[in-house]
């Protein structure tokens, strides 16, 4: 049997980006071939996208996660790697796109309507990209960039004209399928309506589309009984119909009581949307009126929900009695209501683009290491990921970036003394202001870089001569005055 699903918390992976290639051109009498090494392919997004044959979030119910393909690497030859399958999930109009926290994304609405869940990560640079007067034939090249992660929750909000709201088993079911062609399931118990049920009613040259949702009970709007999971199919709604069961035989329930037990529950849900409820049309319909008993009981209450301002219709569900009136009456009140509202008018499209790497960026003291700093913007924490540490010239390379960027400059303007660790996107260095970063350099073996083997060898050097002083031996190997291996004076 089909279900219907209104809530679904997706696990989503994107695409992430190939690598790009480090190559030279071989071929016989070119000795110089120079660099061609292609870049790597851009991962796929993982994007929601409304589909008007999708009604349910079943699909995400049993299968939550979905993850993109990856794009490949770069190749010799200048051959750029192939871009990752992008993924589209299907989504029904009215879903509401939140963070795990509660934090609205995107409200798709209408068929078409789309949004990027996640995006995937950018495809490295090759070699062949990165030559340039300083470095003709680069020994490197740029790793692929992850795709995002993310983990959201979907909501499925009803989107109909007229929301039938009442207690359990007052008819909004039988409601529905007398004036539509709908079948939802009916039976005289509690809760027989657990999912909405959507119908599509013509009352002249009006078409409007009606929406039976699960019972409301005394204390839904804090979750009781089916509590929210039918308060949030009524929020779209034009016009909400009261369907009150005349023929109850509960004690301590009658019409009016019972409406004002549903404006009450209206009301406090209503007080945390940014649309009120209580602003919306009402109409009242006294249902079961071929029961003698609740015949009676409709004519003695109608004079004072006419006088509270409520529009009132006897019906009977079961017999089609006033069933053309209460039909006719929707519509009226829905071409009023979508008469009311500002006409549609072709939005004036302002771009505005939103820059892909800001070359804003931090450096701040990090509180957790003493003496370390931590520099956190865009491009150097995109920069971290795409470099290949093991490759001495790409990390030359990534030094010659940060000092462009100024990165050097305000550490030395924090007072950071060589030695200083500092972290960038979780990757501790420790700063050698002494590599001259950022400056031309005498090109050297590919994948090598001579600023970067200095300053090991210098450090080497240093720690060996260290060494030899605390074992009491000067440069020759000869042995020192105790005192003087220690620092005092002879």
């Amino acid at each position: 049997m089909a279900r219907f699903v209104d809530r679904a918390v997706l696990h989503l992976q994107a695409g992430n980006g190939g690598h790009g290639c480090a190559s030279v051109h071989r071929e016989k009498y070119k000795p110089l071939g120079g660099p061609d090494g292609g870049n790597g392919g851009n991962g796929g997004d993982v994007t929601l996208i409304v589909d008007s044959n999708v009604h349910t979030l079943l699909d995400f119910h049993f299968r939550p996660h979905a993850k993109a393909g990856n794009g490949r690497p770069g190749q010799g030859d200048n051959k750029d790697g192939a871009n990752g399958d992008g993924l589209e999930l299907k989504v029904p109009s009215g879903t509401v796109v939140r963070t795990a926290a509660g934090q609205v994304l995107a409200d798709l609405v209408g068929t078409g309507s789309r949004y990027v869940a996640a995006k995937g990560g950018r495809g490295g640079l090759g070699n062949a990209a990165l030559s340039s007067r300083a470095r003709k034939a680069p020994g490197f090249a740029l790793l692929g960039e992850p795709g995002e992660s993310a983990e959201v929750v979907l909501e499925l909000k009803s989107v109909a004209d007229v929301g039938l709201v009442g207690f359990p088993s007052a008819g909004k079911s039988s409601l529905v399928s007398v004036l539509s062609a709908a079948r939802p399931k009916i039976a005289d118990y509690p809760f027989t309506t657990l999912e909405p049920n959507l119908g599509v009613v013509t009352a002249g040259a009006e078409v409007f589309t009606v929406a039976d949702v699960p019972g409301l009970i005394p204390g839904a709007s804090q979750g009781k009984g089916l509590g929210l999971e039918f308060l949030r199919h009524i929020e779209r709604c034009s016009v909400l119909v009261h369907v009150i069961d005349c023929a109850t035989y509960e004690s301590g329930r009658d019409p009016m009581s019972d409406i004002m037990a549903l404006e009450f529950e209206l009301a406090e849900y209503g007080a945390g949307l940014a649309t009120d409820l209580t602003s919306k049309p009402r109409l009242v319909v006294l249902n079961k009126i071929d029961v003698p008993e609740a015949r009676e009981l409709a004519e003695f209450v109608r004079p004072d929900l006419e006088a509270a301002g409520y529009p009132v219709f006897a019906i009977s569900a079961a017999t089609h009695e006033g069933l053309a009136e209460l039909k006719f009456a929707m519509a009226q009140t829905v071409a009023a209501d979508r008469a009311a509202r500002p006409a549609a008018v072709a939005p004036r499209i302002v771009v505005r683009p939103k820059p892909v790497d800001s070359e804003e960026f931090q450096v701040a003291v990090d509180p957790e290491v003493d003496g370390g700093f931590v520099v956190t913007g865009a491009r150097p924490e995109r920069w971290i990921r795409q470099t290949d540490f093991d490759n001495e010239e790409a990390v030359g390379y990534l030094a010659d970036r940060l000092a462009r960027l100024g990165v050097e400059e305000q550490l030395a303007a924090l007072g950071a003394e060589a030695g200083a660790p500092v972290t960038i996107a979780g990757v501790t260095f420790d700063w050698e202001p002494t590599t001259l970063a950022g400056v031309d350099t005498v090109p050297t073996a590919r994948g090598t870089d001579e600023r970067i083997s200095r300053t090991d060898r210098v450090g080497a050097a240093e720690r060996k001569a260290m060494h030899r002083l605390r074992r009491g031996l000067d440069v020759e190997g000869h042995t020192l005055d105790r005192g003087m291996a220690d620092g005092s004076e002879s």
